[in-house]
């Protein structure tokens, strides 16, 4: 999949809007890749661009060597989406069977299996309409399932769910993408980008802010937390000598504990432990302390 000086705007003269701007993106088979970003970065209109519901205003979108719509009709892509509704008054295997038909007597024999993936197989007799929001998201991946794509496109695919099913859902997830499956997912629970994204891209105001390695974006941009109980009788010099180094940021002391940021926390771990300071704690940066500082003004 690749994405090459694409834009796209909505609206004209002042109330023009530009959603993306100029976004170039290489997405290889068999990656696991989290698009993160505020409200309004662009997310969901990059995603439509892939599936051909939304044409670039500039600039190429190319899905496994051809169109969006190419691939959206051969059901080489599907998604699930946060807009479109389910016919309420359909159980949920007559739905899923709905639209298996559509792709032809395999995807009607895959439909068990779909089930039991989606985790639907005991809500099978169910109407749609007696589901809750998180059932109807599962019935809404079955039907993503369904036609046994090369890629997946997700749009808040979780919302809705419980701890329980989201941890089923994900599990599914790996194993497709190490099967050879594309999966390309927005969320805002930055966790699911920071435990199952093996690639994070970040998108802020239409463009992209950062792409990498999920590991590497978190190290590179967060420092890392330091916690420890100060010695009585030497605190005040030791946080004088704190204060004056340039690779802490964010240091307090509060009865006696100490919390920081430093970009080279083995070197303040050695000054503390020499100091007298005890109860030492070190915190690894997280994907939220990345994200915040790509995507603050």
């Amino acid at each position: 999949m690749e994405l090459r000086g694409v834009r796209r705007h909505y609206g004209t003269g002042s109330h023009r809007v530009q959603a993306v701007d100029k976004v170039d993106l290489t997405i290889h088979q068999g990656e696991i890749v989290a698009l993160l970003g505020p409200n309004g970065a662009g997310k969901t209109t990059t995603l439509d661009m892939l599936l051909g519901l939304t044409d670039p205003s500039d600039g190429i979108v190319q899905v496994l060597g051809g169109t969006p719509q190419r691939a959206a009709k051969a059901g080489s892509i599907a998604a699930v989406l946060q807009t479109g509704g389910l016919l309420s008054d359909l159980t949920v295997r007559e739905t899923v069977e709905l639209i298996a038909s559509l792709y032809g007597r395999d995807a009607l024999a895959r439909v068990p299996d779909v089930m039991a993936r989606a985790d639907l197989t005991h809500l099978a007799r169910r109407r749609v309409a007696k589901c809750s929001g998180g059932e109807q998201q599962r019935v809404k991946f079955a039907l993503a399932l369904a036609a046994d794509p090369d890629i997946l496109i997700l749009d808040e695919p979780t919302a809705g769910m419980d701890v329980t099913a989201r941890r089923r859902f994900w599990d599914v997830m790996r194993a497709d993408a190490d099967a050879g499956r594309t999966i390309i997912f927005a969320t805002h629970y930055l966790e699911e980008a920071e435990q199952f994204a093996r690639r994070t891209v970040v998108m802020h105001r239409g463009q992209v802010v950062a792409d990498a390695p999920t590991a590497e974006l978190r190290a590179g941009l967060g420092a890392r937390t330091v916690g420890a109980t100060l010695p009585s009788a030497t605190s005040d010099d030791l946080v004088a000598t704190l204060r004056g180094r340039e690779d802490i940021a964010d240091m307090r002391v509060d009865a006696d504990r100490l919390t920081l940021r430093t970009t080279d926390s083995d070197a303040i771990a050695a000054l503390l432990l020499a100091s007298g300071a005890r109860d030492l704690e070190i915190a690894a940066p997280t994907l939220e302390t990345a994200f915040t500082a790509l995507t603050e003004d």
